[in-house]
């Protein structure tokens, strides 16, 4: 084969192959068979609403929404209809830390007690040490969801509960492993409200969402009648979801409190898309964008299994980062009271994937992957929604927690205290001040800066109380609290028993204070 010939017989394998990767990605796709998918999905997991968006080459390519913005009021979210994205917020987060680095303001690596000299953790050389880069890939030395219960539905103010970081014990020792912390968020919220003079959230608003035109995005609840177009969160027990009043995460707005709609989002995906651009206008350069994609704290891969769909997983700033059958992906999920979401970004083929709920029991991360075998594979092989619903059924009915609780009550037994005796104030270094208090003759235990936490106690045996919620929880339900004894049967504390998976009860370890000192 003469030179030329062979030049254009590498040109001719070239140009088929590549058109045969660009048909596979550009190919027409069948919206209706998957609209009908979606549906059939949502009802089929009984999610009660939720919207899903397709980002392809700049454009919202697909939207959809399915089953209603409260259930019983036959009203289909749309591509405007407002929800909670939770923990995507984190990624607005690190972005406007990363505009703050580009403005000469902080470094990466500065330590946080430069900016916040209150910041206080387990240990005083950790304290002194952990840098703005730590706090963003949850290498703190903190569990997952360690300290939740502080600030969860908390009335206090970001300083404030930054300030009772320290009691809380550490899971692993510092940058040696990861534990999902939304404490460390609390905290690099503040600190963008100190090195840039606004508040986090006029900050968010000023630098992204209006350069982005993301004007039905808010993280006020008091906007929402205003807005208008708003999906109500559910909760979920036996069996069935119930709607349950919105919840104020603007203390805590960096971990977790944007609200925002499917066709907002879509600017935010395609900004990443392009690294840092929106419509020729740079916000934030390339080299500090991809400081958020680059990875900084890894997961285990088990690459053992014939199945797996991704050979790496790790968490950069703000993201989650990972493979998909080879097709580099960011993303992440969030989860708020009574709505689940997920972002997912696959910027070497300007895709994004957008899935928000309005239930606490939805495949949010089986539809993209439904999604993007669709689209870049061009078959649907498995059944991913299916397939989760089924090993979700399986957890359910695995979940023995509770059962077990109520099967081991000792019914008959009398409590070895009145309740005259056990009233008073107990406190916990890392929570704060609990109250047991009696009215009309029944014990009710009061949160100090937790209202929603109230409850009315009965007997459910021995020293042990069960409580009784006033207020709707969407991440629990069955709890206990047991009147800890000295040897000389006077109460000196508190322990508290609340299944579940999200904000651990347990860590609050209130003692007695004699005469409410």
């Amino acid at each position: 084969m003469t030179q030329l010939r062979f030049f254009v017989f590498l040109l001719i394998f070239y140009l088929i192959h590549s058109g045969v990767a660009s048909a596979q990605i550009n190919r027409k796709t069948d919206w209706n068979d998957l609209d009908a998918y979606l549906s059939q999905t949502q009802q089929n997991w009984g999610t009660p609403g939720m919207v899903v968006g397709i980002v392809k080459n700049g454009e919202l390519v697909f939207c959809r929404g399915y089953g209603e913005k409260t259930m019983g009021q036959n009203d289909i979210p749309d591509q405007n209809t407002l929800f909670a994205i939770a923990s995507n917020t984190k990624a607005f987060t690190a972005t406007a830390l990363g505009i703050l680095v580009q403005e000469g303001k902080i470094k990466w690596d500065d330590p946080v007690r430069k900016y916040l000299p209150y910041f206080t953790l387990y240990d005083p050389w950790v304290s002194e040490t952990v840098t703005i880069r730590d706090l963003l890939c949850h290498r703190s030395g903190l569990g997952t969801f360690s300290g939740d219960v502080l600030w969860y539905r908390s009335t206090l103010s970001a300083p404030e509960l930054i300030k009772r970081y320290q009691p809380i014990e550490p899971e692993f020792s510092f940058r040696s492993g990861y534990g999902y912390s939304n404490l460390m968020y609390i905290a690099a919220g503040e600190l963008i409200a100190v090195a840039s003079g606004q508040s986090y959230i006029d900050f968010i608003q000023d630098r992204i969402l209006k350069p982005l035109g993301m004007s039905r995005s808010t993280f006020q609840l008091a906007q929402l009648s205003s807005m208008g177009n708003f999906a109500q969160p559910h909760a979920f027990k036996d069996g069935t979801h119930y709607p349950i009043p919105w919840v104020s995460w603007e203390t805590v707005a960096a971990t977790g409190g944007l609200l925002s709609s499917v066709n907002d989002l879509a600017k935010w995906v395609e900004f990443n898309i392009d690294h840092g651009v929106w419509k020729g206008d740079t916000l934030l350069t390339t080299r500090l964008h991809n400081q958020l994609w680059t990875p900084h704290n890894g997961f285990q891969v088990d690459h053992s299994k014939s199945d797996k769909t991704n050979s790496f997983n790790t968490y950069g700033l703000g993201w989650q980062l990972s493979d998909y059958k080879g097709y580099f992906r960011a993303h992440h999920t969030g989860g708020y009271d009574g709505m689940i979401s997920s972002i997912q970004v696959f910027p070497d083929v300007e895709l994004g994937i957008i899935v928000l709920t309005n239930g606490v029991r939805a495949p949010i991360t089986a539809i993209p992957n439904y999604i993007v075998d669709k689209l870049l594979l061009g078959r649907n092989e498995r059944d991913w929604c299916g397939e989760q619903l089924k090993k979700q059924e399986k957890r359910e009915l695995e979940d023995t927690r509770i059962p077990n609780r109520v099967a081991a009550r000792v019914l008959g037994t009398q409590p070895g205290l009145t309740k005259q005796q056990v009233q008073g104030l107990y406190r916990c270094p890392m929570y704060g001040d609990i109250f047991l208090t009696m009215k009309n003759d029944t014990l009710n235990l009061g949160f100090s800066h937790t209202p929603s936490f109230s409850c009315r106690l009965s007997h459910w045996h021995y020293n042990t109380w069960k409580m009784e919620w006033k207020e709707p929880q969407a991440w629990f339900g069955h709890a206990t609290v047991q009147i800890v004894t000295d040897p000389n049967n006077h109460p000196i504390g508190l322990e508290f028993d609340v299944p579940n998976d999200d904000i651990f009860f347990n860590e609050i370890r209130a003692k007695r204070v004699e005469n409410n000192k």
